[in-house]
């Protein structure tokens, strides 16, 4: 099994070495570990951070792009692996294991898709656990409870992307959980859930940072259903950040 990352960056440069040494630092037990950088023309030392990790990078698209989503879909283009997975220039892997684990799931399960759960640290830098995002089991009403995958602990296989597409660029924010909504909900696509801490997230997010870009992200998510000829129910998308209050607690 071939395994493909992609880190997008655009000035990365404070956070993006310490996201490719969690990937190039991942045991290699059990798969082949492809990486590729996608990085929109950055004009810090971003490229320059990397270097250290060069050894361990595929690939390095370095061009101006249409934003996040756009140079996903460049990342994902280009990966060569069954399996896709996208961490972000300012996240970590959680642990040395997460991809032999994700690798050994996946053969066990046989499933499209993969995810499991992640832990928001202090945006300070100093790994300190300030949310506990734990996904559980999908089922066939999740998503109109509310229920979403943290998007970055989300592997997908290659031949399902060629099949339902990648990400949208009509939305700017919420594209990820179109995407997922998209494979998980609309087309049923198998998954497997795995019961670990995959992912350190730095806090932050663009969605997140004010009430406004909050309310902006719920049209967005309305739209997702939509853009699907899908119809969530009244409280859905009332309930998708009310879940969000229990990952401040345990």
């Amino acid at each position: 099994m071939k395994i493909s990352i992609i880190t997008v960056a655009y000035n990365a440069e404070a956070t993006i070495a310490h996201a490719a040494a969690s990937v190039v630092g991942q045991e290699r037990t059990g798969y082949e570990l492809e990486y590729i950088i996608v990085d929109g023309a950055s004009t810090d030392g971003t490229l320059a951070a990397l270097e250290p990790y060069r050894y361990g990078i595929a690939q390095v698209i370095s061009e101006s792009d249409r934003g996040l989503y756009d140079a996903m879909n460049k990342g994902v283009a280009a990966a060569t692996g069954d399996f896709i997975g996208i961490l972000n220039a300012d996240d970590a892997y959680a642990h040395d294991g997460v991809l032999a684990a994700v690798a050994e799931r996946l053969r066990a399960t046989g499933a499209q898709a993969l995810y499991g759960d992640l832990d928001y640290v202090a945006e300070d830098g100093s790994g300190r656990v300030v949310r506990r995002w734990r996904s559980g089991e999908i089922g066939p009403r999740n998503f109109l409870q509310g229920w979403m995958p943290p998007h970055p602990t989300f592997f997908l296989a290659q031949s399902v992307y060629a099949e339902h597409g990648v990400y949208s660029l009509e939305l700017q924010s919420a594209a990820d959980y179109e995407l997922m909504l998209r494979m998980l909900h609309k087309h049923r696509v198998s998954a497997a859930y795995l019961p670990d801490v995959l992912v350190k997230m730095r806090t932050g997010g663009v969605s997140n940072v004010s009430w406004g870009n909050r309310l902006r992200a719920n049209r967005e998510d309305r739209r997702a259903w939509r853009m699907n000829g899908l119809r969530p129910t009244p409280w859905t998308l009332v309930m998708k950040p009310l879940r969000k209050l229990g990952q401040w607690m345990g």
